[in-house]
């Protein structure tokens, strides 16, 4: 088996397991895993004084805990065919596009029911609180949710994989952890977490910036470039923006304003102007824009690794 194959197997592997199954919920998940570690440190380490510092310690220890035991564990992987099977086992836990789009296809048919599944659905997808949100809000809700989720679930594990391989892909995926546990900024996590936050914002620097223009490609309207550029830098996060502003420019929608998180009002701004009503024709639409995107980045990541 040439290195180049080798190399690139597992991605492919991995990234059509995801495509046909999603994740899978009913096998042990790490992310499960990460998410019980963060809780177990939050809760001894988010009291009393040099919070900051502490949330600081304990989110670089788990990262590079997570790199350095993925990195250990292929060196003490006994045969090729068996470091061929855990990069692919890692691949697939790491990627989240089906089961993303299967959760916000699932918004917009709760919704066609009523109103109040469609609240019950999008909470699962989102962390704003959803008890008060229009049938106008959940869609939108879900639709910038599918926008950002594509960068955090999808292109960017692939650009950390493309960069570090599965070590990095993994620990990718716990700076993302930390992040929606903690990074934000209520008054019980805006020091602990707030290193969480920072470094979540750096992993995601270029790859929410590459997934905007992903999906600028995948319309194939190059003219979006000046709007993603006028919109992405409304929002609150130093990347959301980007693939929100690419979408919403895509749909010809306005996405953001004000929302309630762990019962603090946040008040982001607009992206976009055109305040029209959203439909499920538009999810469809989003949705084919995010496989090609992924599709698009997918082939760019075969091209990185079989050129290492």
């Amino acid at each position: 088996m040439t290195s180049a194959l080798i190399l690139i197997l597992p991605l492919l592997l991995g990234w059509l397991l995801d495509f046909v199954f999603g994740d899978p919920s009913r096998l042990p998940h790490p992310i499960v895993w990460f998410g019980k570690m963060i809780s177990w440190g939050e809760h001894r380490l988010n009291k009393g004084s040099y919070r900051m510092a502490k949330g600081a310690v304990m989110a670089v220890c788990f990262i590079l805990l997570v790199f350095f035991a993925v990195w250990g564990m292929k060196r003490l992987v006994p045969n090729m065919v068996l470091w061929l099977i855990l990069d692919t086992v890692i691949i697939f836990y790491c990627l989240a596009g089906t089961t993303l789009i299967r959760e916000v296809r699932e918004v917009f048919l709760a919704l066609d029911r009523s109103l109040d599944e469609g609240r019950q659905q999008v909470a699962r997808i989102v962390g704003r609180e959803t008890s008060q949100l229009s049938a106008q809000e959940v869609r939108t809700a879900a639709l910038e949710t599918l926008a950002e989720n594509l960068s955090d679930g999808v292109i960017a594990p692939l650009f950390w994989f493309a960069l570090l391989g599965t070590p990095g892909m993994l620990a990718y995926k716990m700076v993302n952890t930390l992040d929606s546990m903690i990074g934000y900024r209520t008054e019980r996590y805006k020091d602990f977490g707030c290193w969480a936050a920072r470094i979540d914002d750096v992993a995601n620097y270029i790859p929410a910036r590459l997934t905007a223009l992903l999906m600028i490609l995948a319309t194939g309207r190059l003219s979006l470039l000046k709007f993603v550029w006028k919109n992405g830098r409304r929002h609150a996060s130093p990347n959301s923006g980007y693939p929100e502003a690419a979408l919403a420019g895509a749909l010809n929608c306005r996405f953001g304003g004000p929302h309630y998180y762990f019962g603090q009002l946040f008040d982001k701004p607009y992206i976009g102007e055109n305040d029209r009503l959203l439909t499920t024709r538009d999810m469809h639409t989003a949705v084919s824009i995010n496989r090609r995107a992924e599709v698009f980045m997918l082939v760019l990541t075969l091209l990185a690794r079989s050129l290492c």
